[in-house]
């Protein structure tokens, strides 16, 4: 159990959103909902950290009134539901054109993730499909070379490793340098494989680092919540971290606390609900 003079000093709460706080229907769940909006109305901080992107989760912190910027696109833009930008973190146009020359190449999909928009071309058909940014704006167009500025993240989808794996050695030192990247399979499907490109220091754990120094915060009074392999430098710093119960075991290794239920089963309100009887 959670020290309840921690929970008491929570200022801060930073959900991830797929898998921790939403279900499977894009739902987060009611007890939640009443959970977080009881906080905030008690002076407390409640914010995501999502690999979506921002126009995709405008609803969501619109729908429980969130004030606090929203960390998307794993931490390369820290922004506003007024879009006031905190933070955001454009890839070089010599590190996007070499995606875009590398994917060719190897026969693989390639998206570009702006703030509002994820661009692809007929010769990445599937990527709408395949890429894992719910609710995103997906537009298809002629060439890549018209988007390479403003260019947040660039990922790579595919169900060959080798070729994925390929690129991720040719993006990574001692061949490129300047960059964060991330490779995983699928959440969703598991025979599918995925390389993130982002700028150096992009991250959830850097933004919220960012996050917490725009809003004098510190850390040791912030709690994040997560579920994947994408939420792990969330769960490198010194926050309280709470893992759901269908978090991967690298999660759940790091976490202060497993909740008892999965996101199916509205998880994220047990961890809620003891906030928030610590503070009354």
């Amino acid at each position: 159990m959670l020290d309840s003079k921690k929970l008491k000093n929570i200022k801060l709460i930073v959900s991830d959103l797929d898998g921790t706080l939403l279900n499977g229907f894009n739902e987060i769940g009611k007890d939640s909902q009443t959970l977080i909006k009881a906080l905030i109305a008690k002076g407390m901080r409640f914010t995501f950290a999502t690999g979506r992107l921002h126009s995709a989760v405008e609803e969501h912190a619109k729908s429980l009134g969130l004030r606090t910027p929203l960390i998307t696109l794993d931490g390369s833009i820290i922004k506003t539901i007024s879009n006031e930008i905190i933070f955001e973190s454009y890839l070089s146009r010599k590190h996007v054109k070499k995606s875009i020359s590398l994917a060719d190449y190897n026969l693989v999909n390639i998206a570009l993730c702006h703030a509002d928009a994820i661009y692809y071309t007929e010769h990445s058909p599937s990527v709408p499909q395949l890429i894992d940014k719910f609710g995103a704006n997906f537009i298809e167009v002629d060439s890549l070379d018209n988007y390479l500025d403003e260019t947040l993240e660039v990922v790579f989808a595919g169900d060959y490793k080798d070729s994925l794996k390929f690129i991720e050695r040719k993006m990574t030192f001692p061949y490129t340098f300047g960059l964060d990247t991330s490779f995983y399979k699928s959440q969703r499907r598991g025979q599918f494989y995925f390389f993130e490109v982002r700028k150096h220091g992009s991250s959830k754990g850097k933004a919220l680092e960012r996050l917490l120094k725009y809003l004098k915060i510190n850390i040791q009074n912030v709690a994040v919540i997560g579920d994947w392999h994408n939420d792990r430098t969330l769960f490198d710093t010194n926050a309280i971290k709470i893992a759901v119960d269908n978090a991967v075991s690298e999660i759940k290794s790091k976490a202060d606390y497993i909740t008892s239920r999965d996101n199916e089963n509205d998880g994220v309100a047990e961890f809620l609900e003891m906030v928030l009887k610590a503070k009354e």
